[in-house]
């Protein structure tokens, strides 16, 4: 069991880990042992999530999230199997706590007459310069 928040905790059935043998440095421990793990959880059928966080988690996932909608993380950041497990918990945790925030909506706003005023004054001045090019009469 995976706990994000006071309220919200995951269930061992969604959440699916597959070990394979990491790569790079490790001598010939990377060889012999499987210490990557591959973490998917099955985020589109999770009763403990609403569906404006899944429409969030899916944003925030990106490339993370499959055609079926579940999120897969890879990591083999140490040579510790156990280790590996944890980070990818972690990071699909902060996934989740990251969904579960509302975004602040946007609200339009209007220019300054100030800054209207500036605008145009800056726009007629470079008129001004260029109408001064050209041909030279007289």
């Amino acid at each position: 069991m995976l706990t994000i928040t006071d309220q919200i905790t995951i269930a061992d059935w969604e959440l699916t880990e597959s070990f394979t043998r990491a790569q790079g440095p490790g001598g010939q421990n990377v060889n012999k042992v499987s210490t990557a793990v591959e973490l998917r959880f099955e985020a589109a059928r999770s009763p403990h999530l609403t569906v404006s966080v899944k429409r969030r988690l899916e944003r925030i996932a990106g490339q993370k999230w499959t055609k079926d909608g579940a999120v897969v993380l890879f990591v083999q950041d140490t040579r510790s199997q156990a280790r590996n497990r944890e980070i990818a918990r972690e990071r699909l945790a902060e996934m989740i706590r990251a969904a579960l925030a509302t975004p602040k909506p946007r609200r339009p706003t209007r220019p300054t007459k100030g800054s209207v005023e500036r605008r145009i004054k800056g726009k007629k001045l470079r008129g001004e310069v260029k109408a001064g090019r050209g041909k030279v009469e007289g």
